[in-house]
């Protein structure tokens, strides 16, 4: 290997984080229906390679009917998925509620996702969803509420696009393949997402049933280094694993 001069890679680098600085300083803004402006800044992640624009609020038309055959969200919709970790068992219960939510200008899905601990409730979250043009489903944001002994005691990891610096990500690309990987949510220091798509077409039993053609992700966050999440998705289905709790029914 040939040996870099010093005050040369010094440079080089002083030069590149500089250029850096000035594209990410410059960034580009996103108008909202209401004509408001969200900061929309270019950032270098080595390690993204869908760009998440397609989400912002300029990007639309966007729709609250979500039909994507790896995360469909039709109202009424519920999914019950059931796990035990360090012998707690762990349920959860998402529902596609039959409301909206007005985030960065955009009317959102919601969808409601309720946790339980040894059949005490520890969470409680509002999601806030569309989908674009091209069938990319957005995230923008969630309302969080955690649970101790019955009482509210905080609201961490909520966020909303629009809010600060925070923008809407991509919790499910339009023609998802392996290899894919996207920012999820984008909300410095609070929701820092990332998912890769690790394998398609896996045939995956859990206690709902064999499912085909499955899709796994492997979703990390640089707010808790070392951190992995294992999910995976059944065409027209949506959610079937997340990490150690399975699908268990799903009814409309």
């Amino acid at each position: 290997m040939k040996m870099q001069h010093p005050k040369l890679v010094s440079f080089s680098l002083a030069v590149f984080l500089l250029i850096s600085l000035a594209i990410n300083y410059l960034g580009a803004r996103a108008q909202t229906p209401t004509g408001n402006l969200i900061y929309f800044p270019i950032i270098f992640k080595w390690d993204s390679n869908l760009d998440i624009s397609v989400c912002a609020p300029d990007a639309g038309p966007f729709s609250t009917e979500i039909n994507h055959p790896y995360l469909p969200y039709p109202k009424g919709r519920v999914w019950v998925l059931k796990g035990v970790e360090d012998e707690e068992e762990l349920r959860v219960r998402i529902t596609v509620l039959d409301n909206t939510e007005v985030v960065a200008g955009i009317t959102t899905r919601v969808v409601e996702e309720r946790e339980w601990e040894d059949n005490e409730l520890i969470e409680v979250s509002r999601n806030f969803f569309v989908q674009a043009p091209d069938g990319t489903v957005c995230y923008y944001g969630e309302d969080v509420d955690i649970y101790e002994d019955g009482q509210v005691v905080s609201h961490d990891g909520a966020w909303r696009a629009g809010v600060g610096g925070n923008l809407p990500g991509i919790v499910m690309p339009a023609k998802p393949m392996a290899g894919h990987i996207y920012a999820q949510e984008v909300a410095p220091g609070i929701a820092e997402d990332q998912a890769k798509i690790v394998a398609i077409g896996e045939t995956v039993t859990v206690p709902a049933g064999t499912f085909t053609n499955t899709l796994r992700t492997r979703e990390t966050t640089p707010l808790e280094p070392g951190s992995v999440s294992i999910k995976r998705y059944a065409p027209g289905v949506g959610l079937i694993v997340d990490d150690v709790v399975k699908l268990i029914s799903v009814t409309n």
